[in-house]
């Protein structure tokens, strides 16, 4: 634009040279001076115009080096940005093969895992086949076992009509202790081992007729209510043999609270024996019946199954307080119902209603959750119990000694004596016939 400018001016330039020289040759002096005045004003307007499109011309120059500028600066943005995306491409690109081998690699270990699998399915048919073989087998066993159940019961059924026999001699020696004084030790333990004889003779009538080892051969049953009827007032401790229990089970027999003949199932007196205890050892008892013991969930069961029972909870605290509570009718349940508790007509002075448990209370302990809390009360309280949901009482709780068990929610507590986190100095649980 400047130089088309500075083309301009030197066109005007002439054409005013050629119209001063003609103004000069062709018109009158006094014309020419007023032309050569116009000219000059007209070369004086043309000036100013020049200088106005110079400094036009300037400022647009300015402008256009900074538009030039500011393309620069994006132009030298734009570059970087291509860099920084080239670099990120490499690197998606390398992600991209690291992220190919690796499912190659997983292809790789599907095909060897389905090879296994085959090979899994293929073993796994030939066990199922081997299984249905061995279970074609065992059909067969069993039915020949039937067949040997069915001679045994016949032998059975031999050997029972020889039992009234053995009725008669029972009958004959408790008519022999009631006429015995009871003040005679070694009579007592005479009479004691002709029980024993009883039983071996029994024993001796299984052998015979092939059936040891089978509990539904009723033994001779001598609890605490049948010592003291024929005539034993002694307290002490007795050797229980229980139909359908495997061993044996020692009782400490009570022949002085309430007229006697109760068998203790349960003694706590000094914290001698943990009562934190598995299923398994409340079902087949432990501790010592000269001490500390409980007598097993599996001999009440037995016992209290039979006949009608009643139950008596003695309870003892650290200022010398004693109160009971007697139930005329306690049972529990089998193991399948969880040694569900069944308890009638509360009486007594532990409280004005009963504190033991609920009606149908399923028994529980530490690694055998069965109340009806999700805080596992077991775990929670401690020991073996009816726990219901917490409960009202745990007598198998942890043993505190005096001083330190008061706020032990974890001790031997009734709620109805001395409150729900006392624990106490003792307790017993005994149970006997209801017709004694």
């Amino acid at each position: 634009r400047l130089r088309h400018l500075e083309r301009i001016l030197e066109n005007s330039t002439q054409w005013l040279l050629k119209l001063e020289s003609y103004i000069q040759s062709s018109v009158k002096p006094e014309m020419a001076e007023l032309r050569q005045t116009a000219v000059q004003n007209q070369t004086a307007t043309m000036l100013e115009i020049g200088s106005s499109l110079l400094n036009r011309s300037a400022e647009q120059s300015r402008k256009l080096t900074d538009v030039e500028a500011q393309v620069l600066n994006q132009t030298w943005r734009i570059e970087m940005q291509l860099q920084e995306n080239s670099l990120s491409t490499s690197k998606l690109e390398k992600q991209l093969l690291l992220q190919t081998n690796e499912i190659h690699k997983l292809q790789n270990r599907n095909n060897i895992l389905e090879v296994r699998v085959l090979e899994m399915e293929t073993k796994q048919q030939a066990e199922l086949a081997g299984a249905h073989s061995e279970k074609e087998k065992l059909q067969r066993l069993l039915s020949r076992q039937s067949g040997t159940i069915e001679e045994m019961e016949k032998t059975l059924l031999a050997a029972s009509a020889n039992t009234s026999l053995l009725q008669r001699q029972q009958l004959q020696l408790l008519q022999s202790v009631q006429s015995l004084p009871s003040g005679d030790g070694t009579e007592r333990k005479e009479i004691i081992c002709q029980h024993k004889g009883i039983q071996r003779e029994r024993e001796e009538q299984k052998n015979q007729a092939g059936l040891q080892g089978h509990q539904d051969f009723c033994l001779f049953t001598v609890p605490s209510a049948e010592v003291r009827r024929a005539g034993i007032h002694a307290s002490g401790i007795y050797t229980l043999h229980i139909a359908n229990l495997s061993e044996p089970k020692k009782a400490y027999c009570d022949m002085e609270t309430d007229r006697g003949g109760w068998t203790i199932i349960q003694l706590r007196a000094n914290g001698s024996l943990s009562f934190q205890r598995s299923w398994r050892e409340y079902k087949q008892g432990f501790g010592d019946a000269s001490g500390e013991y409980w007598l097993g969930n599996e001999a009440v069961h037995l016992l209290t199954s039979r006949v009608p029972y009643a139950l008596r909870v003695e309870l003892q605290d650290w200022e010398g307080g004693q109160v009971y509570a007697h139930y005329r009718k306690f049972q529990l349940g089998s193991e399948r119902q969880f040694y569900r508790l069944s308890l009638q007509d509360y009486s007594g002075t532990a409280g004005q209603q009963s504190g033991l448990a609920l009606q149908g209370t399923q028994f529980s302990t530490r690694d055998a959750d069965n109340d009806n809390c999700l805080c596992k009360c077991a775990q929670m309280l401690s020991g073996g119990w009816w726990f219901d949901a917490c409960g009202l009482s745990n007598l198998n709780g942890i043993y505190y000694p005096a001083r330190n068990n008061i706020r032990k929610l974890n001790g031997i507590r009734w709620h109805h004596f001395q409150g729900p986190s006392y624990s106490l100095r003792g307790t017993r649980m005994m149970i006997r016939p209801s017709s004694f």
